[in-house]
């Protein structure tokens, strides 16, 4: 069997009696409100600041130049005729004259080769020898006044070209030690005779290195 509530604290027995008597208070309270306080003024501030000009320049509207029309393509020269005639020309006769003498021709021109520089051997078998040895081209030395007054004293080196014959055909100078000895030793090589060199058993020319010493007694 199914309980009831008491009726003293049933809630559901008065909810619409309360509901009613709390929507007549707040219509009351609105129409309070709307009679006492028809008004509300809004305050509105103002805030003092310094007023900026801005300057507005016009700008000019770019205008987009159109490219130029590509040159027109040049006309096709069109071969024009002509009224010229060309004159008659005449061809020789090609027919050949068993008879005639015919000259034979000119020998062709041999220009003549200039004389090559000769080879000279740097090494042979048997190197050319100055006769009389390395003393006689020291008693050919004529030692320069100004090389005596200097105290100039040393060893020249000279280069000989010994032809097949013995001869001295050209000297160079290696190393020298100055004040006119190079000269003199060059001038004293180049009088000398050489004994030839010889290539299997064969006289060659050969070029060979000399040393000459100047020194003061």
């Amino acid at each position: 069997m199914a309980l009831r509530k008491n009726p003293k604290v049933d809630l559901k027995l008065k909810y619409q009696r309360v509901w009613e008597i709390s929507l007549i208070i707040a219509l009351a309270l609105m129409i309070v409100a709307f009679k006492y306080f028809p008004k509300f003024e809004k305050k509105v501030g103002q805030i003092e600041a310094p007023q900026e000009l801005i300057d507005v320049e016009d700008v000019e509207a770019t205008k987009q130049e159109q490219a130029p029309p590509p040159p027109p393509k040049p006309p096709i020269p069109i071969e024009a005729p002509t009224d010229d005639v060309l004159d008659d020309v005449e061809i020789e006769s090609s027919e050949l004259d068993e008879n005639a003498i015919v000259s034979a021709p000119p020998p062709p021109v041999v220009e003549k080769e200039e004389d090559s520089e000769p080879v000279f051997f740097v090494a042979v078998e048997q190197m050319p020898e100055p006769i009389g040895g390395i003393g006689a081209i020291q008693s050919k030395i004529v030692y320069p006044e100004i090389a005596k007054r200097a105290g100039v004293q040393g060893r020249v080196f000279v280069k000989a070209y010994v032809d097949e014959h013995g001869n001295v055909t050209k000297v160079e100078l290696i190393r020298g030690i100055g004040a006119g000895c190079d000269e003199a030793a060059m001038n004293a090589v180049k009088s000398t005779k050489f004994k030839p060199g010889k290539q299997r058993g064969k006289p060659v020319k050969v070029q060979v290195t000399v040393p000459v010493l100047f020194k003061l007694q």
